[in-house]
């Protein structure tokens, strides 16, 4: 990834605060975003300690004027637009597994699903005057977007928005469109449960540079083992 620019939404913790460390230490320009300035603060001088290229804003993948501004910020590295977009803000509400659709409130729904689904296509949107002609979008989801399972409420339902962002811009602009399914993930987001964040990071990694074929499709742990063997 060296020269490369990569933004990555929710890049402060769990598996993006990862996955920009990984861009960084691949070589790549990162520029981050997070609710938390401190947050996002700390995570530029840890990139910029270990010898990377960082930059950080607020911002909220809530509001499209903030996405904007970082994908204007991330333009001006090389001046050369934006090579990788990691899509991977996200949140839940509740407790995994006990946030069934039949109770959950209304405030809840429209915010995770503005989160999860809406955030992603705010960031791609925000992106597009800005992408390279060879770049990539990467989109985390995972199999509650596509499988049937009770007590995940909107988070699953937010998923499958998000997968389908995936197949719908794949099939309306000329770069690269990938979901990545990651597993279940220790991430403080799903209640510390699977495997830990680093061990995915890879992933994005080889999403962002290798990987082929895999435009519209959602990738999982099994195909991304056997694409790097």
């Amino acid at each position: 990834m060296d020269g490369l620019t990569a933004v990555v939404t929710g890049g402060t913790r769990g598996i993006g605060r990862q996955v920009t460390r990984a861009f960084a230490e691949a070589g790549a320009n990162v520029a981050l975003c997070g609710r938390d300035a401190d947050a996002v603060d700390e995570t530029v001088a840890a990139i910029e300690n270990a010898g990377g290229t960082a930059v950080g804003l607020r911002a909220d993948v809530r509001d499209e004027f903030d996405v904007e501004r970082l994908m204007e910020t991330a333009a001006r590295f090389e001046n050369d637009g934006i090579d990788v977009v990691a899509a991977n803000a996200g949140i839940y509400h509740g407790t995994p597994g006990e946030t069934p659709l039949v109770t959950e409130p209304y405030a809840a729904f429209d915010d995770t699903f503005r989160t999860n689904c809406r955030g992603v296509f705010t960031a791609i949107r925000e992106s597009l005057p800005h992408l390279s002609e060879s770049a990539r979008v990467v989109v985390p989801t995972g199999g509650i977007g596509h499988e049937t399972e009770a007590g995940y409420g909107s988070y699953a339902v937010s998923k499958a928005g998000a997968e389908a962002l995936v197949r719908g811009f794949s099939a309306e602009i000329d770069q690269t469109v990938v979901g990545l399914d990651p597993g279940a993930v220790a991430t403080e987001m799903m209640g510390g449960r699977g495997r830990e964040p680093e061990t995915v990071a890879e992933m994005f990694v080889w999403a962002a540079t290798d990987a082929k074929d895999v435009n519209g499709e959602i990738v999982g742990l099994k195909q991304w083992r056997q694409a790097t063997r």
